[in-house]
């Protein structure tokens, strides 16, 4: 042990030698290039001398560094996270004055814009160099990302040696979007997870049901965590073995007693069950077969190789396909009364909008009345980057606190500290923001000049947002959940903005939103390796909250917005030109949010005034019309007697597909071109214009049918099944929000250790996706938050009530009564 201990400390005074003598080098050189930085006297010193002054200014630089900068960030706190970012570069400078002025040979000097430059390079010299020398030493690199996790619960009891959950969303990435990334090699961590090689290959649906019993040999020090699902007929056994280079996490491995036979059943529907002999790899990620077994969406490894560790399958969101509605229910449960991004509550005579602050808070305290419990992390749970809590104790940059601006836990925005304590990330961060600026003023005249269409406007401030959530937000997030597993943590949930507001002004399927792939696929791959230091072992569950649907803007095909179609049929006053719909992305609020700007638009006012004229609000390719001056929802007879053309302007629109209103007669209808009017209840025999938007369709248009506050009158967009393209209502062309194409089609990755998600049939709403990583929860460490109540078969039932008495949808305490099984009403 000694041995070993001095080889650690001779290896991390070699890498500090050679980091310092990367800085003196930087220092020469820039002394070279820069007239207004001098490491010399006036007369002229010798070449040693000017090496001794380089080689002191830059050890001085490096020690104030380490020394100085966690308390500058100490102060600065209070300081919005964007300034704090572009004041490292002047702190820097002043640290390098400082340390020219205690050099002990005196003759170094530098203006105070050069001292800039020249820090800002040393800093970004020596990071890159460090890095470089610590990239193959994995207890340096455990070391560094320990110490601040390891300083906040060093007086908290030790963590719990039963595996965490840590949950990614990669925001808007469709199960397509992330299938095609696998085949074109843009995202090797995933295709790792599910060993496809080079290609995918279809598989039938049976081998969703997948029973793994896995025993280690005694010859290979097999490390087995065993997980016991909540179904008894399916048993999971994980196998964790050290790495090649030496044994790892060898306090949260249990060695197998006597060597065992290893065998891997797999059912195949009605053949016969077949028997193929596991091999489990040194690094306990992959178990190696002598044959290839599918995964749980039907996709197969094609030759011999690595086998998967994770599962992919697909899912799909209700009408409202948003993060508003599906991390609302992925976190807490449920997504009743969600209709869209953005409502008019007549009741409240307030819009409503998912990435206001204020509104979040209202809809988490609504899911939590709704289904009973405080969400999914309410256990020792972790929420980063998140629109709502999810129940969790610590939070990072989750919009649904930003509102309380003088509470204690908002006040610090925690994880920002976290991160930028380290000056070496605020320089990286710092510097790869204005790289990302500039790459997205590159790619915009570039898309310009070349003429291609479709294309929205990508000027004013937009280059800055796009930088901070492909920069910042993922790398502040991601160190926070790196700190997290570290900590040990039981539950963390982060979501990843970056490609979600790439893809909405760059198109899905873009060059730019592929390499916004790849660099999500790089963070992934960092807490993968993360996981394999952390005190407890950990599982990561990748998925998206929605895809994206591609297509040109309503307003650029047709030269009108959505609000101007709805004005010339209640034979109002058109504007000559049609003004710009505002995008609604969710980087755009966690700017304002880190900003401390109130989340507000032009046309989104938080109470309109009072009038006839209806309040149209879009999200995505779903838009939404209101008459503020009726108390309640207006009736399709209603609504005709009011505006008669409305409702046919509307419906026999090109670029519109349905229209949903409530009748007296049949309760909810759906309206399409050339007179279609089909009740809600014969959706199913008779879908009309919902057929091309596939199954699924009309029972999320009676789900939504049944909400309070859905709007008067629900316009769907037109789509085209051919090129799945939808015409958004706002200025994206990557849209979600509505029915459609991709949209409504996100993904779940799982690692196979844990339970299938569905053993049969589809994987419907994020309610549903809920309860499965709650059972994951359970199946790990136990029953972490007692269910009151089936939530989703509730809401279902209310849906249907509300297609057969469109009164019980007024009142949701009386539709929940009326979905009540005889059981409840009794008890």
């Amino acid at each position: 042990m000694r041995g070993v201990r001095w080889r650690r400390v001779a290896s991390q005074i070699g890498r500090s030698v050679v980091v310092w003598a990367a800085s003196t080098l930087t220092m020469l050189v820039l002394a070279v290039l820069l007239p207004d930085f001098r490491l010399q006297s006036a007369d002229g010193d010798s070449a040693t001398r000017i090496a001794v002054t380089a080689a002191c200014g830059a050890g001085a630089f490096g020690v104030l560094s380490a020394v100085a900068w966690p308390l500058l960030v100490r102060l600065l706190l209070l300081v919005p996270a964007l300034v704090l970012g572009l004041l490292v570069f002047f702190l820097n400078g002043s640290l390098l004055l400082l340390a020219l002025r205690i050099n002990p040979s005196g003759h170094g000097e530098a203006a105070p814009e050069t001292a800039v430059i020249v820090a800002a390079v040393m800093s970004a010299v020596a990071s890159a160099t460090g890095a470089a020398l610590a990239v193959r030493d994995d207890e340096t690199y455990r070391r560094r990302l320990h110490r601040l996790a390891a300083r906040r619960r060093r007086s908290d009891p030790p963590c719990p040696t039963t595996p965490g959950l840590v949950f990614v969303q990669l925001d808007g990435v469709g199960h397509d979007v992330l299938t095609d990334a696998v085949r074109k090699g843009l995202m090797p961590t995933v295709a790792r997870w599910l060993a496809t090689g080079d290609g995918m290959q279809s598989a039938g649906d049976d081998d969703r049901q997948t029973v793994d019993r896995v025993q280690p040999s005694g010859d290979d020090r097999q490390a087995v965590d065993r997980v016991q699902p909540a179904d008894n007929d399916r048993q999971t056994v994980d196998c964790i073995q050290p790495a090649d280079d030496g044994p790892r996490a060898a306090d949260r491995i249990q060695p197998s007693d006597a060597p065992q036979t290893v065998d891997r059943v797999q059912p195949t529907g009605a053949e016969s069950q077949t028997t193929d002999r596991i091999r489990v790899r040194a690094d306990g990620l992959q178990p190696t077969r002598d044959s290839p077994r599918p995964t749980a969406d039907g996709i197969q490894p094609t030759g011999d190789g690595p086998r998967p560790t994770h599962r992919l399958t697909p899912w799909r969101t209700d009408w409202s396909s948003q993060t508003g509605a599906s991390q609302l229910g992925i976190l807490h449960g449920s997504t009743f009364d969600v209709p869209a991004f953005r409502w008019y509550e007549k009741d409240r005579g307030e819009v409503m909008v998912c990435n206001r602050p204020t509104s979040a808070a209202e809809l988490q305290r609504r899911a939590m009345l709704h289904t009973g419990d405080g969400g999914l992390l309410t256990v020792d749970g972790a929420s980063r980057g998140n629109l709502f809590s999810g129940g969790a104790g610590e939070q990072a940059l989750v919009l649904s606190i930003a509102a309380r601006r003088r509470s204690r836990e908002n006040r610090s925005r925690a994880g920002y500290f976290a991160y930028f304590s380290d000056p070496a990330n605020a320089v990286r961060t710092a510097l790869s923001f204005v790289a990302e600026v500039a790459r997205e003023i590159g790619q915009s005249a570039r898309a310009r000049l070349r003429r291609q269409r479709p294309r929205v406007s990508r000027g004013g401030l937009y280059p800055l947002v796009r930088a901070f959530a492909t920069v910042v937000e993922r790398d502040v997030v991601v160190a926070a959940v790196m700190g997290d597993m570290l900590a040990g943590r039981t539950a963390v949930y982060a979501d990843l903005v970056a490609y979600d507001e790439v893809a909405h002004h760059s198109g899905p399927c873009s060059r730019d939103a592929e390499k916004v792939l790849q660099r999500l696929d790089r963070s992934l791959a960092l807490l993968q390796r993360v996981a394999e230091h952390a005190p407890r072992p950990y599982h990561l569950v990748v998925l998206s909250d929605h895809g994206q649907s591609p297509g040109e803007t309503f307003r650029s095909r047709y030269g009108l917005t959505l609000g101007d179609l709805v004005r010339a049929g209640c034979g109002l006053h058109v504007p000559r030109r049609a003004d710009r719909t505002h995008s609604g992305a969710e980087a755009r609020a966690a700017v304002r949010a880190a900003l401390r700007r109130p989340v507000e638009e032009e046309n989104e006012r938080h109470r309109p005034a009072p009038g006839s004229e209806p309040i149209v609000l879009a999200s995505g390719n779903l838009g939404l019309v209101s008459f503020p001056d009726v108390p309640h929802r207006m009736t399709k007879e209603e609504i005709d007697a009011r505006h008669p053309a409305l409702l046919t302007t509307l419906a026999n629109h090109p670029g519109i597909g349905f229209l949903l209103v409530r009748g007296e007669e049949h309760g909810g209808v759906v309206l399409g071109a050339h007179g279609a009017e089909i009740p809600l209840a014969r959706l199913d025999e008779e879908p009309g214009p919902l057929a091309r938007f596939g199954p699924g369709a009309a029972d999320s248009v009676r789900r939504t049918h049944s909400f309070p506050h859905t709007a008067d009158i629900m316009v769907n967009s037109a789509f085209d099944p051919a090129d799945g393209e939808v015409l958004a209502f706002e200025e994206q062309i990557g849209s979600h929000g509505g029915l459609g194409g991709a949209q409504s089609h996100p993904f779940l990755l799982s690692p196979l250790e844990l339970s299938a998600p569905v053993d049969d049939g589809e994987l419907c709403g994020a309610g549903h996706v809920h309860r499965v990583l709650r059972r994951w929860l359970d199946e790990l460490n136990g029953p972490q938050i007692p269910l009151t109540e089936d939530t989703t078969a509730t809401e279902n039932t209310q849906a249907t009530q509300a297609a057969k008495d469109p009164e019980a949808a007024k009142d949701p305490e009386a539709a929940k009564d009326a979905g009540a099984t005889e059981d409840e009403r009794a008890a």
